[in-house]
């Protein structure tokens, strides 16, 4: 640990704070032998009274679901049957303990959460995964889903990772960089060389101390006196790791033959279980009694029923090092050891490593792990079987399929680029509709992940066309997500065309109608949909979609019903792929109906995950999501930058309704800063992506020209954008340009009362007070207070914030102050600080009282974030073990929150909690 003080000091620090019950992470990445094993081992050698679990990854064993979690806890699996019954059903699952399948993967996030919170209820709890950038993805999501969420439990989790080294992505944790030793701590570790010869070692290890140790210990006596000639070491620049894995095959290639091949076995499992290694070797000539000069060879430390590496380059440099044939009769030695079923996926692995060409059985049984891990939403493993049984399958036919259903597998767990590197794998033409349909469908993810959505929209549609006459039946499924993809390039017309195809299909009659002028009809589909929804049967993407349509007619208590139940669904069969999307559309529903905080969390929990899964997509319209929070709660800096990298992608792909969101979030901004006339610029650029952008006055015919419950034909973009069309309004009649808040208003107007949903008639009603004539504005406001009634706090203080202000203008004070004071109140309960400010400041001049409200001085106000929905929750009578569930936090953490939480609120018990805290419950 020479040279290591900082790093030390960083992991013996949360050791430190783990004896006080807290709880860290740190993720330890650097190259190959350059102290990562040692630091985890140093922490281990300090845990004194804490216990320890440890897993290293093995690269050969790498797809086996969940292999690396088992492994881990193996020594704490008693603690399994104390979780609650969903929770230790799906670890026995994903641990082959039982046959059942595993519906959703947060229980599953939430079952490992819990299991390590009880590890540590005697005492702290030291997790170590080693080379984790080798341990199967579903472990890693797992882990770090865990890792992220411990707060009060007094466990430590350190993460080691090779960098540069492909497999499992580690992310979303605190990173500690292990660099090189500098010079002088490098000459420490090499006694008894002479200067030159040290320095020549040291040039060539470039401070990685297992190379300074390694090199120095493969001179010979002449060479360590000083007789080093030109061809001793390599040429300066040659990679330290490889040179040190040669060091270890040479003395791993010193050993007897059969030593030789229970190592080369115990390279190869995954387990470590030392009587499967055995069990293996035994055909291969090896017996117990031969790992007896590896261990004294410093090569595996053996430990009850376990054998272990003593470093990962070990490992390799016994795998790597053997002869091809002799790496296959080894897994083929595995296979054979590992026949029951209930070691069915890893045998079908080792197989797959000891085929050198086409095996027909071999791949049918990787597609029966495939379909294992998909059931236990381990959707990477999954993906990984599939593309190792195409690998295998000769014939171009099943091979196309297994490629495609991999590329499916990828998409579904957020491997977006990968699932397009899949698919420019399958041999072309596809024969098979049904393949092409979803041949399709993964070309299209790759689209609308990373290019542009109207060409995704274009692809679905076109394989609808093409595979409509032989497979019917998948149409509706193809139609149905180019009509969505359509709808994040924010293209009307594409909308319309994709809708026409099957207008009587539930899903796509609400645009159909909608977009062709036929409101009446749309109306009537929706409810229909919306019924549907309520079956737990209903997909995520028709939940998706019946969301999406109920925000068009302005129906946001639908539309966040529908989105709550494809987030509940996504997370039910834990379809990670799609979870960001249906939290985005959920935090849309909460901007709609003024429940920021809820917006925001949801929106940077997606966002999270959208960066984990590297859907850079959607996460730009998440962005314009968190920047439109920001926004309103006045946070400039904060929202600008959000907004400003959402349109850094956005705009040069076309992706219009992200366009539209960032653009209003900055007109937003501008506008609660009282700079209506920058505000302008933005609102209006907001609407040309949409094609909706207000034409000047005459260009379209009157609303008495049409029926009113009929949508016009020439404005068929404006339902992508009405909500913003009271925000221009406003900020062009504040900006002095009245005639560009005409056509807007009057848009606003047809289209309210075509839909007749009070949350746009209530817009519509507010911007017709401020276009119209005095006479007209006072019915106009009223009305649209009592429409704003049932719905959002926020639009409503905005109705009240501008009606005060006219009444202020006409000298109505006492009239004025009413308003005023209701809006302030509402804001600063919001936390909309910048339009607080220009409530307080329109109310002072009123003549009224500005200082703060009960709710801003309160108690509750002393809360963090996190304890705050806590405190909620608990106030609501759920328990410690529900308020984990919905938080996904452990149970002890909740504790911890509540503990924290009393005394600053102060009350000593939960029954208090109800009372004190009922407003706060009720916004």
């Amino acid at each position: 640990m020479r040279g290591r003080n900082a790093e030390r000091d960083r992991i013996e620090q949360l050791l430190v704070d783990a004896r006080q019950g807290k709880s860290g992470a740190l993720l330890l990445h650097g190259e190959a032998g350059i102290g990562k094993t040692a630091l985890l081992d140093h922490a281990a050698g300090r845990a004194d009274g804490t216990r320890v679990l440890r897993v290293e990854g093995i690269e050969s064993e790498m797809e086996l679901a969940f292999g690396g979690l088992h492994q881990l806890f193996l020594p704490v699996l008693d603690l399994v049957d104390g979780l609650p019954q969903p929770q230790a059903a799906a670890l026995r699952a994903v641990f082959g303990l039982t046959a059942d399948g595993v519906r959703d993967r947060f229980t599953l996030g939430l079952a490992v959460l819990t299991t390590l919170s009880e590890a540590a209820a005697d005492g702290p709890l030291l997790c170590l995964v080693d080379d984790a950038q080798w341990l199967d993805q579903p472990s890693v999501d797992m882990l770090t889903f865990a890792a992220r969420r411990l707060r009060a439990e007094g466990v430590v989790m350190l993460f080691a990772v090779r960098d540069g080294a492909p497999g499992a992505a580690v992310t979303g944790l605190p990173r500690l960089h292990v660099e090189g030793l500098e010079r002088a701590v490098a000459a420490e570790l090499l006694p008894g060389l002479s200067p030159y010869v040290a320095d020549r070692v040291i040039e060539e290890a470039r401070g990685n101390p297992l190379a300074l140790i390694e090199l120095s210990a493969a001179l010979t006596p002449a060479q360590r006196a000083g007789r080093l000639g030109p061809l001793a070491l390599p040429e300066e620049g040659a990679g330290s790791p490889s040179r040190i894995q040669d060091g270890f095959l040479d003395q791993i290639r010193g050993l007897p033959e059969a030593s030789q091949a229970v190592l080369l076995v115990a390279a190869a499992d995954d387990s470590g279980d030392l009587a499967v290694v055995l069990r293996a070797a035994r055909p291969l000539g090896a017996a117990v009694e031969d790992l007896e000069p590896a261990e004294r060879a410093g090569f595996v430390r053996v430990s009850g029923a376990m054998v272990r590496f003593r470093h990962p380059l070990v490992r390799y440099a016994a795998y790597q090092g053997a002869p091809l044939v002799r790496r296959i009769a080894a897994h083929r030695a595995l296979a054979r050891a590992l026949g029951d079923a209930g070691q069915a996926h890893r045998r079908a692995w080792h197989l797959a490593a000891a085929s050198t060409g086409p095996d027909e059985r071999v791949a049918e049984e990787l597609e029966r792990v495939a379909e294992w891990a998909g059931s236990r939403q381990a959707m990477a493993s999954a993906s990984a079987a599939y593309e190792r049984a195409a690998q295998l399958t000769a014939e171009p036919g099943p091979r196309a399929r297994r490629l495609v259903r991999a590329a499916q597998r990828a998409a579904d767990a957020g491997q977006d680029e990968r699932c397009g590197a899949l698919a420019d794998q399958v041999p072309l033409p596809l024969e098979d509709p049904g393949v092409a349909a979803d041949f399709a469908r993964a070309r299209a993810v790759v689209e609308l992940g990373f290019r542009r959505p109207e060409k995704a929209a274009r692809i679905l549609l076109d394989s609808a066309d093409l595979t409509g006459s032989d497979r019917p039946d998948t149409v509706a499924s193809l139609l149905t997500d180019a009509v969505h993809a359509a709808f994040s390039a924010g293209d009307a017309t594409l909308i319309e065309e994709i809708a026409s195809r099957a207008p009587d299909l539930p899903v796509l009659a609400v645009p159909a109608r909608l977009f062709g002028g036929d409101v009446p009809g749309a109306l009537d589909a929706l409810r229909a949909l919306v019924q549907d929804c309520r079956d737990p049967d209903t997909g995520v993407m028709d939940r998706l979609m019946t969301g999406i349509h109920c925000q068009l007619i302005g129906d946001h208590v639908a539309a966040r019903e529908a989105a709550a139940g494809a987030v509940a669904h996504c997370r039910e069969q834990g379809i990670g792929g799609w979870l960001p999307t249906t939290l985005h559309l959920l935090a849309q529903t909460e901007l709609a109906l003024g429940r920021h905080d809820e917006a925001s969390a949801h929106a940077a929990e997606g966002l999270r995950l959208a960066e984990y899964h590297d859907l850079a997509h959607r996460a730009a319209h998440l962005r314009a999501a968190l920047a439109m929070t920001a926004a309103v709660r006045g946070e400039e800096e904060q929202g600008r930058a959000l907004a400003a990298e959402a349109l850094a992608y956005t705009r040069p792909r076309g992706v219009g309704r992200g366009t539209m969101d960032a653009l209003w979030a900055l007109g937003v901004l501008e506008l609660g800063l009282g700079r209506a006339e920058a505000a302008l610029e933005p609102l209006e650029s907001a609407l040309r992506p949409l094609e909706c952008a207000p034409r000047h006055p005459g260009s379209v015919p009157e609303p008495a020209s049409r029926p009113l419950d009929s949508a016009p034909r020439e404005t068929a973009g404006p339902p992508l954008c009405l909500p913003l069309l009271a925000d221009l309004v406003e900020a062009a009649g504040r900006a002095g340009r009245p005639e560009r808040a005409t056509e807007p208003a009057r848009l606003l107007g047809e289209w309210a009362t075509a839909l007749g949903h009070p949350a746009l008639s209530a817009l519509a009603r507010r911007c017709q007070a401020l276009t119209g004539p005095d006479s007209t504005a006072e019915e106009h406001f009223t009305a649209a207070l009592a429409l704003h009634e049932n719905g959002s706090d926020y639009d409503r203080a905005r109705t009240a914030l501008l009606y005060g202000e006219w009444l202020r203008r006409l000298r109505r004070q006492i009239d004025a102050r009413d308003q005023l004071r209701a809006a302030l109140e509402a804001f600063e309960r919001l936390g909309a600080h910048p339009w607080a400010g220009r409530a307080r400041a329109e109310l002072g001049a009123a003549g009224g009282e500005t200082g703060l409200t009960v709710r801003e001085d309160g108690p509750i106000s002393l809360l963090s974030p996190q304890e705050r929905e806590v405190v909620r929750l608990a106030a609501a009578g759920a328990s410690n073990r529900e308020i984990a569930a919905r938080l996904f936090l452990s149970p002890r953490t909740v504790g911890h929150h509540l503990y924290r939480a009393f005394p600053k609120l102060g009350v000593g018990s939960r029954t208090e909690l109800a009372s004190l805290l009922a407003p706060v419950h009720d916004s």
